[in-house]
């Protein structure tokens, strides 16, 4: 059985965003973005992997959707980390890097899934 990108890369993403979390909080007493961060970055891989379990394609696809958006959300915290100098540029550029890739590969299924639809 072929390995599940989607289902690898968001969990890597959320693991790598709880540590941050916590260095954040440790190292830059940093407590209000961090959290929205946490809560946005975690929420990708929950809702790709709550999109397993979808009860249709349509529901699929609302889930994968609901998920692109938190992945926009991180980008947006990421960003705004990086520009009040929480993250450097290599720590920014690194997580900017994966998010992006998330977000095209949720792009890809939803387009994907939804002209699978189209065909039925």
């Amino acid at each position: 059985m072929a390995e599940n990108i989607i289902k690898v890369k968001s969990f890597a993403f959320a693991l790598r965003i709880v540590n941050l979390y916590k260095y954040l909080c440790k190292e830059k007493k940093e407590f209000v973005i961090s959290k929205q961060l946490l809560r946005s970055g975690t929420a990708v891989g929950a809702l790709v992997r709550e999109a397993e379990q979808a009860e249709s394609k349509l529901d699929f696809i609302h889930k994968l959707a609901i998920a692109q958006k938190e992945a926009n959300e991180s980008d947006y915290w990421l960003e705004l980390l990086f520009q009040s100098d929480y993250l450097d540029k290599s720590q920014f550029q690194s997580l900017k890097n994966d998010i992006v890739e998330i977000n095209k590969i949720l792009a890809s299924i939803i387009i994907t899934t939804k002209q699978k639809i189209g065909k039925q």
